[in-house]
């Protein structure tokens, strides 16, 4: 068996969250670009790569990441670009967006060569935790005084609009984008292409993909633009895990039992939003799942099995693609979980192991 731990990447999962990629994209004519913000884990890219039109960026590493290991189209976006950043990602992007006007002004002369865009925030999102809300009071993310807009509307061909979190209510969605319609349509009008961000759970069980295609592809007739949509964890959510072993077990008042991996090292977008873990177990024995560092709420959560826990017992931590590898770190300097795929055949292929040269490597 692989030593754990190890994050586990199902490629017939991949697959399917793909095939409605195909259906969006086939019935809609919006381009989808993966939001390597969320997921970057390159060996998954050959999965991918034929059911995507490229992808987009937060930052110089991503892009060139992007045009190296994806390749196709590259949306190159940065919330402040610095003056020796700028040179680099013009090489490597089909389109550079910047997020205020003030870059857009100050780099004008070193991007003539490309398309450029703006981040529009139209002071709404389907957000409800303010830490990740883009419109949220006094928000650095976008331009939204349509007036200046309209002054440097000569400079942009289009704008990205990120304003979904993980929504997946097409009802809302519709009636959202059609304020955006109703407070920004003349200036859309003038634009060659709008992004709609990521955050739409178009992927999820049950969405109407028909109904959202539909109303994408009215949206690019009425303003003769083309959509693209950046999908992140729609491209890879329910398709990966972490695959972790019990180290020990004790009762502290609760059955407590211990795994070779850490919350805050290897899941840390589970502390930050205050969420739990999932895992497909059910029975009446419950326990505490605890990752190994010391910080004292390295907790996964609480999960009632068929049996009592015993060392040595594998676990398998589900949903664990987005947000995990590209913000796994070496807090404690606990072992960096492997990267392995599960190939469509069954089989299992490690894609990278991490060493203590890793870890040293890291600090210096």
């Amino acid at each position: 068996m692989i030593p754990t731990p190890y994050y586990l990447i199902d490629k017939t999962k991949l697959a399917a969250n793909m095939a409605k990629i195909d259906r969006l994209r086939d019935l809609s004519g919006a381009k989808c670009l993966l939001a390597l913000k969320c997921f970057a884990t390159w060996p998954a890219f050959d999965a991918m790569r034929d059911h995507m039109d490229g992808t987009t960026s937060s930052s110089l590493y991503e892009l060139r990441l992007g045009r190296q290991k994806f390749g196709k189209e590259t949306h190159a976006y940065s919330v402040a670009w610095a003056d020796d950043e700028v040179g680099e990602a013009v090489g490597y992007a089909d389109k550079i967006i910047f997020n205020s006007i003030s870059q857009l002004t100050r780099f004008a002369d070193k991007t003539t060569g490309i398309a450029r865009g703006l981040r529009l925030n139209p002071q709404f999102s389907t957000s409800h935790f303010d830490l990740a809300d883009p419109a949220r009071p006094f928000s650095r993310l976008g331009e939204w005084d349509l007036a200046k807009l309209n002054a440097v509307v000569d400079q942009i061909s289009g704008v990205m609009i990120h304003y979904n979190c993980e929504n997946g209510d097409f009802d809302l969605f519709d009636q959202q984008l059609s304020r955006i319609e109703s407070e920004f349509g003349a200036f859309l009008e003038q634009l060659d292409w709008v992004s709609l961000g990521g955050g739409i759970h178009f992927t999820g069980e049950g969405y109407p993909i028909e109904a959202l295609a539909a109303r994408l592809r009215a949206f690019a007739d009425r303003f003769g633009v083309q959509v693209y949509l950046e999908p992140g964890e729609a491209a890879i959510t329910n398709t990966a895990s972490l695959e972790v072993t019990v180290l020990d077990i004790l009762n502290n008042g609760k059955d407590l039992a211990i795994v070779d991996a850490s919350v805050e090292a290897h899941m840390l977008d589970l502390l930050i939003y205050r969420e739990t873990a999932k895992m497909d177990v059910s029975g009446d024995h419950p326990f505490m799942v605890c990752g190994k560092s010391c910080l004292a709420g390295d907790v996964f959560g609480e999960f009632s099995f068929a049996a009592p826990l015993q060392i040595g017992d594998r676990l398998s931590l589900a949903d664990a693609a987005g947000y995990t590898m590209v913000k796994k770190n070496w807090f404690n300097g606990v072992k960096m979980p492997s990267i392995v795929l599960r190939e469509l055949d069954g089989t299992l292929t490690v894609a990278r192991t991490f060493t203590y040269g890793d870890f040293e490597g890291n600090l210096g």
